[in-house]
């Protein structure tokens, strides 16, 4: 039975390096046998997810949201002094969160919902099969050839460009100036680009693949591709759960007219309340 009324708390996680990170958990009254874990879009602060997350704490589930580190609440006072780059969210922070929840909620089932960056970086974390399901909307890879027409052009400016030069020259990239969320650490931006700009996508600095961790994943994963988000193309989806050689992936294709939605994009599904969409995630995270 869904329950209505939600709780939420304020806590810090410390990483595996000492890094705190900004968190919130949701519950409602009565418990609940499984955690989700909400890991967001690049640049984008937990907060955005609220609505989404009490909805599932309302539904029956413990959330819990997090900053990575130089965003939202696990930011410093200067973002030209933060030395972190991507490959720290998901090895050291995607990591050290499922490593709290863990703790946190000892007995329960963990779960995941990714949204595009989140789903990626999900898999560069070492300890990612203790979560039994992953729940992805619009997790790509991001090399800009699995894009046709404008898009790519577009992209590849971006990538070649704008995005490694603005972040040299002023130490940070300016996200929001082209919707893209928050502002990105310089380390963030110029590795995002690095990346955006190789076929193999997640690369460490010798250009080698960082595939490990998610070909050793073998829980659930439910891809789903929302059809008019230029920013994650089919193309794109397929590419990255690709590198879940031993999950069980399923993709969704989601339209906004199956919701009764005029759009969705990239950061749709997760602006509404109450969407049938999000009814249809619970019932597929209750299933894992």
């Amino acid at each position: 039975m869904p329950v209505s009324t939600v709780t939420t708390e304020e806590l810090r996680i410390v990483a595996r390096d000492g890094r705190a990170l900004a968190a919130t958990t949701y519950a409602a009254a009565g418990g609940a046998d499984h955690v989700v874990i909400i890991h967001g879009a690049t640049g984008v602060k937990r907060s955005y997810y609220d609505r989404y997350a009490r909805f599932l704490a309302g539904q029956g589930f413990l959330v819990l949201t997090f900053d990575y580190r130089g965003i939202g609440g696990s930011a410093g006072n200067d973002i030209r002094a933060e030395s972190c780059d991507m490959r720290q969210w998901g090895e050291i922070d995607v990591a050290s969160v499922i490593d709290a929840a863990a703790r946190r909620y000892p007995g329960k089932r963990l779960l995941a919902v990714g949204h595009s960056a989140g789903g990626q970086l999900f898999g560069l974390a070492d300890n990612n099969e203790r979560v039994d399901a992953l729940f992805a909307v619009s997790v790509q890879s991001g090399y800009w050839r699995h894009w046709s027409g404008l898009p790519r052009w577009r992209l590849a400016l971006l990538w070649h460009v704008l995005m490694p030069g603005l972040a040299c020259a002023l130490g940070y990239f300016p996200s929001r100036r082209f919707g893209f969320g928050e502002d990105l650490p310089g380390g963030v931006a110029r590795e995002w680009a690095r990346w955006c700009r190789d076929p193999e996508y997640l690369i460490d600095r010798k250009g080698r693949p960082l595939r490990q961790y998610f070909e050793r994943y073998n829980g659930r994963i439910r891809a789903c591709v929302v059809t008019d988000d230029w920013m994650a193309p089919r193309a794109a989806v397929e590419a990255l759960m690709g590198w879940f050689v031993t999950a069980r992936v399923e993709l969704a294709p989601l339209a906004p007219t199956d919701i009764g939605a005029r759009a969705l994009g990239h950061f749709g599904y997760f602006r509404d309340v109450g969407r049938p969409a999000w009814h249809e995630s619970v019932e597929w995270l209750r299933r894992q």
